[in-house]
């Protein structure tokens, strides 16, 4: 088989990115009500919230570790992200774009490997430029008021080494949990159990 013909999707991966995408749509709505309510806490420095941020992209890169086609992290992201705004959002339709410009930052590090590392330090980047690309779009479009030094740089910075560690890394374990199982034994994350 050649690089083309693995790209292609199969009827279990569409299956597995849609159950995927399903149980983080309710996760994600789940998660809104918590990031609502955390305003208190973080009320000291609010830039400290998006250390929450890395639960909202652990779908577009472990979909992305166990699907391994072009398109599972754009795909997975924005269809958990209408699931969410399906459930009520507080951010409305909006939460759908947010989605893709998520998915599409994590998409970006496995284009730009031509789909073909799914190593650990793979999916950290792709969590971190997951969480780059949505911490801008939020500064840009949800806190345009606020000031770049105190507001917009902390909350960009630290969302992206949420992304990293929560989506990016997290998403490695769950993927290698899952493995582990046998339950992924029809995709290469599960061939590759014994490597990991």
């Amino acid at each position: 088989m050649n690089h083309t013909d693995s790209n292609r999707w199969r009827t279990v991966d569409i299956v597995v990115a849609s159950v995927i995408a399903v149980a983080f749509g309710v996760v994600f709505q789940l998660w809104n009500i918590l990031w609502k309510g955390s305003d208190g806490p973080f009320a000291f420095f609010a830039p400290l919230q998006s250390v929450m941020y890395g639960v909202w992209l652990i779908p577009a890169v472990l979909s992305a570790l166990i699907v391994r086609k072009p398109g599972a992290a754009l795909l997975t992201e924005t269809v958990a992200s209408t699931v969410s705004v399906l459930l009520g959002s507080p951010y409305g339709a909006m939460a759908i774009l947010q989605g893709a410009v998520q998915g599409l930052g994590v998409e970006s590090v496995f284009a730009a490997t031509r789909y073909r590392s799914y190593r650990p330090v793979t999916a950290a980047l792709a969590g971190a430029a997951g969480g780059l690309f949505a911490t801008v779009f939020d500064v840009l479009y949800w806190y345009p008021a606020t000031s770049w030094t105190t507001f917009r740089l902390p909350y960009i910075a630290f969302g992206v080494l949420s992304c990293l560690l929560v989506a990016g890394l997290g998403a490695v374990a769950l993927t290698r949990a899952l493995a582990n199982t046998g339950v992924l034994d029809r995709f290469p994350a599960g061939r590759d159990r014994a490597l990991v």
